[in-house]
């Protein structure tokens, strides 16, 4: 067994983030300069003790949407906040050789409940985002996602703005998403949204088949909403152990294979954290299967603060907990590229440059002996 490779390693990897939630990057003095402010003789709309529990995770962490809502609902009142999330996020991203960031932010809850206008947040956000690549030489862009929370209607409505407020902003918006819970939830309420983004030339990715939920939102996303990529989608890997729907499983996996649609995954979601033994926890995750049945995986952080997890032990975990090797790894660096939504001129000049830094970084490992 050859040895596994160090943290420097994973540290120097040239990557780019394709999954990531805004709101699920917040910082805990950002959280707590913000609960501060909001705070009436009433009270603190969250106490000491509950702005703690949300950066602790445990052997079986909680859920992270509550603290989402929370920001939402209670805490976020001006672009500015958006803007300070960020420049928080792309800095610490870039310090892990986060090259480029595509992350997720949900406009209906903005404006709904934040008050704060679509305009007004895509500005703000759009500063940030310039800002950081002339600081910090990482790029970025935007994905505005669709609430499955809400209403068919509203989904509309915020592919609507997506594409009214586009010009100017094509360097910033290059496509939609869906997300929040998925449970009952399933992508085919949304079509007619993700319809209006493809006729206007966006690019689509969404959630499907994170855990509890039918296999078949992951075939409903890729053959009727027509995404680029999928966020997730592990239960694929439950429907091909089911007698009942392998043969249909198999087959879905055969397209996503042949189109090359990249599966943003998250080796540390909490939920597979929470319900799998600790013991078979990494042997049993479905992303330890899904390369081997030809998925293009990639590696994310999804919620960095909230799953206390940076870019780097992110890809570590591929390594250490699911066992994969060098080989792979520099797979699921190339992965990443196919699946940016960047023109093909800069994929190919990734391809060549982050491929001759992975193998050097590679070579620089067995010079030390691993260690």
């Amino acid at each position: 067994m050859s040895p596994q490779l160090p943290e420097a390693f994973f540290h120097a990897l040239p990557k780019v983030e394709l999954h990531c939630h805004l709101l699920g990057t917040v910082q805990r003095q950002t959280l707590t300069d913000w609960v501060r402010r909001v705070t009436t003789p009433a009270g603190a709309p969250l106490r000491d003790d509950e702005i703690e529990a949300f950066y602790t995770r445990g052997e079986k962490p909680v859920g992270v949407l509550r603290v989402l809502r929370s920001l939402e609902q209670q805490l976020m009142r001006h672009a500015d906040d958006l803007a300070r999330l960020t420049r928080e996020y792309l800095a610490a991203a870039a310090a892990h050789h986060v090259r480029h960031a595509e992350f997720f932010w949900n406009p209906t809850g903005a404006v709904r409940d934040s008050g704060i206008a679509y305009r007004d947040g895509l500005v703000a956000i759009a500063e940030a985002m310039r800002e950081a690549e002339r600081e910090h030489g990482i790029t970025s862009r935007l994905v505005p996602a669709i609430d499955r929370e809400g209403t068919p209607a509203e989904a509309l409505e915020m592919v609507q703005w997506v594409v009214q407020h586009r010009r100017g902003f094509e360097d910033v918006v290059a496509g939609i998403g869906i997300d929040y819970r998925e449970t009952d939830r399933p992508p085919e309420l949304f079509a007619d949204a993700y319809a209006l983004a493809r006729q206007h030339g966006l690019r689509t990715t969404a959630h499907a088949g994170e855990f509890g939920c039918p296999w078949t939102h992951v075939r409903t996303a890729v053959d009727e909403l027509h995404v680029d990529r999928v966020d997730h989608g592990y239960t694929i890997v439950d429907a091909l152990n089911d007698p009942a729907t392998a043969a249909p499983a198999r087959a879905l996996v055969r397209r996503c294979a042949d189109r090359g649609i990249v599966f943003t995954v998250v080796p540390t979601n909490s939920y597979y954290l929470r319900t799998l033994p600790k013991g078979r926890w990494a042997r049993d995750h479905p992303i330890r299967f899904m390369p081997g049945l030809g998925l293009a995986v990639h590696p994310n952080t999804d919620d960095p603060t909230l799953h206390l997890v940076t870019p780097t032990q992110a890809w570590r975990k591929m390594h250490t907990d699911f066992g994969f090797d060098a080989a792979a790894l520099r797979t699921f660096t190339l992965n990443g590229v196919a699946g940016a939504w960047v023109d093909e001129a800069t994929k190919a000049r990734w391809r060549a440059d982050w491929g001759g830094e992975f193998d050097a970084l590679l070579v620089g490992c067995s010079a030390a002996g691993g260690s």
